[in-house]
């Protein structure tokens, strides 16, 4: 079956993941998670791209962003992955992949979808065990959203603007998400459709980016209806 195109769509926001190759750990120390945002920063400026959050895990990363362009997303992980990869081949003296093929994105609704997206990915650490609160890990964009502490690579999405009138109101709005574990049905739309290449969402959000984007948003209902299907099997009950 061929792969889909991703969704080039600007102006919607996407969760983008990008895994090392094999699974294999792709920051090495403190120096490589500063190379790698530093390296972020400047692709996301070049190219167009608004990040909104990020984590960065031993061996994959998570983002949350905005292309502002068409192409700008894919312009953006290639510059990235040329500039990182070559630091970390210069640094270990390798050569070679780093990263797990295409890196995986899809689109992802406003409002409840958003937050919990965004909330997803700063939680990875503590997930995976690596921290007991979230706080406490350096490489993620938590810290500058519930705390205050300045980060210039990150642009708030209007949706996390709205939580408040100030800064002050919308970190105490956000901090109060946290106390409530995550909407495990949204969390699973998130995971599946990234992996996929489906629109996480409502309905009409679906309906939408398939005008927008010129192809399919959802997948296609498994198979027909068989010959007899329906119809009750001898020596079986139903479910």
């Amino acid at each position: 079956m061929p792969r889909l195109p991703r969704f080039d769509v600007p102006g919607y926001a996407q969760h983008v993941i990008q895994r090392g190759n094999d699974q294999k750990q792709v920051f090495f120390g403190h120096e490589y998670y500063e190379a790698y945002l530093a390296a972020l920063r400047e692709s996301a400026g070049l190219h167009g791209v608004a990040v909104h959050a990020y984590v960065l895990m031993p061996n994959h990363v998570h983002l949350l962003v905005t292309p502002r362009r068409k192409g700008a997303l894919s312009r953006m992980m290639q510059a990235l992955g040329r500039r990182y990869v070559g630091y970390v081949n210069r640094r270990r003296e390798r050569s070679g992949t780093l990263w797990e093929g295409r890196f995986r994105s899809t689109v992802i609704d406003g409002g409840a979808y958003l937050l919990t997206c965004q909330r997803y990915i700063e939680m990875n650490p503590v997930r995976a065990g690596l921290v007991r609160l979230a706080g406490s890990y350096p490489y993620s964009s938590f810290r500058h959203y519930v705390v205050g502490e300045p980060d210039a690579l990150l642009t708030p999405h209007p949706v996390y603007r709205a939580l408040g009138a100030n800064p002050e109101q919308r970190r105490g709005a956000y901090r109060a998400l946290f106390e409530a574990p995550l909407d495990t049905a949204i969390v699973d739309e998130i995971r599946h459709g990234t992996n996929h290449g489906w629109a996480v969402g409502r309905e009409c959000f679906k309906k939408e980016i398939e005008v927008v984007a010129r192809r399919r948003a959802t997948p296609k209902p498994r198979g027909g209806r068989r010959p007899g299907a329906g119809r009750p099997r001898k020596g079986r009950h139903s479910a």
